[in-house]
Parts: structure tokens; sequence; C-alpha cells
């Protein structure tokens, strides 16, 4: 379990997350919705420690992260955040292998090849694995960072807009994945998302953020009815029910 308590986040004279409490359960899908703005990529980077939070806990399986060692912490945690900037040239396998060094530090055991194939396996990345990452679309880089996340293996996965630069197609694929992750190897995965019919589908809970403070928090259709997204987004949404599945419809 994640267990947030009063983090808070503040630049110049403004919160950007406002001492935010929940409790994240293991093994499932969280996502974190809400207007530009909201705090979510900031939270969930405060939650791997990529940055420092100025006050609160975040505690991963009883574990305050600031005591942690950054190898455990990597083992434990994976993040991938919305802009990834390398500096080499890579093939998409080099990049997955890069997923591996908490356990290989840089050499890769037998074990760790398997993890890299399956990995790529995965995210149907097989016919494209020697290829270099720059000559790649978008969308196909963003699938192979996510092979990397996955060839990790950490207990706990944090994405940050993992659909960016996709299709519909591989979009409903990487969510489909994440679903598998949770279900079949007990990942907990936490999502920052933008689109509430994703997060409505293939999460367990959702939590809502707007400016740095959590309006509500639960499982999801909880979450997703009329009131609660009004007050997260200023908008009246109409929500129908489809395949036992609550759809925001947003357009009109």
């Amino acid at each position: 379990m994640v267990e947030i308590k009063e983090v808070a986040k503040k630049y110049g004279d403004s919160f950007v997350v406002d001492h935010v409490s929940m409790n994240i359960p293991k093994g499932k899908i969280t996502s974190f919705i809400g207007p530009n703005g909201a705090g979510k990529s900031t939270l969930l980077s405060m939650m791997s420690r990529l940055i420092a939070k100025d006050h609160g806990e975040v505690l991963v399986d009883d574990e305050e992260i600031s005591l942690t060692k950054n190898n455990e912490l990597a083992k434990k945690i994976s993040i991938l955040k919305q802009s990834n900037h390398i500096t080499v040239r890579l093939t998409v396998r080099e990049l997955v292998s890069f997923g591996r060094f908490p356990y290989s530090q840089g050499r890769l055991t037998k074990e760790d090849t398997v993890m890299i194939d399956e990995s790529i396996a995965y995210m149907e990345l097989e016919t494209m694995e020697n290829k270099f990452i720059d000559e790649l679309s978008g969308g196909q880089q963003q699938r192979a960072y996510i092979a990397m996340i996955i060839a990790q293996d950490t207990d706990y996965i944090l994405l940050d807009e993992p659909l960016n630069n996709l299709d519909m197609k591989h979009s409903v694929q990487i969510m489909k994945v994440l679903r598998r992750l949770a279900d079949e190897l007990g990942k907990t995965v936490i999502i920052v998302i933008h689109d509430v019919n994703f997060a409505s589908v293939y999460s367990d809970y959702i939590v809502a953020l707007k400016d740095g403070k959590v309006v509500k928090q639960g499982a999801k259709n909880e979450i997703i009815n009329q009131s609660v997204l009004k007050e997260v987004y200023d908008m009246d949404i109409q929500i129908q029910d489809i395949d036992q599945c609550r759809i925001c419809l947003y357009f009109a």
C-alpha cells in the first residue's frame, strides 16, 4: 500500500499540492484525474522521490521513501514521466534493457534477458527491437518506454500520461497491458490520465484533484458521477452506462 499523509509542495507563495492525504490500495489500478494545474504530476513525482516534498510523508509498504536507499527504491517503484530525453542513440532493446539496471548494474544475466524479451513482447515491439529510438514514431517510442518500465519489474508502477502520442488502438493496448499487470501479476499501477473514460473503464479507484487538493477519492463508480465531475471540471457531463461501464459524454 502507498500511504500519503499531508503531502505538500509549494512554489513561491502557491501550493501546487496542498496537504494531500490518501491511501492507494495494493494490486489495483488507481487513476489521478483533474484539470491542468491540479497537481497530479507533481504528486506522482513526489511519490517516486523525483521531486522533494516540502511537507508530509509518503510510505510504501510502511516505509518512508526518504529513508529508502536509491537502488532499493528502484526495485520497488518505477516511474515514466511525460517527457523523456535521451542524449545517446539507443535501440529499442537497449532502452528496455535499462529497466534491468537496478538488478544487473549493467551486467545482464539470463534472467534479465528473459525479462527484456517478455517486456518487448508485451508491447508488441519484436519487429522493431533493433531500430533506434529516434527512428520511431511518437507512439512507438512511448510503447518502448513502457516496455522499459515493465522490464524493471517493480511492485509499484507510476505513469504520467502514458497515452500521450498514442492512437486509439495502442491506447487501448496499453491500458489492457496495465490491467493485466494488476490482475495477473499483482502490480500496483498509479496513472495520471486526462481521459476520464479510460479512467472509468480500466481503473479500480480514482482520485479527483483540483487546485492541488483532493476533491474526492474512492471506487471508480463513486467518482464517475455528475456532481463530482461538475465540481472537478466545472462542466455538466452526462454519464451513460454502456456494457457495465460509466461513459462520460462531454462533447455537447
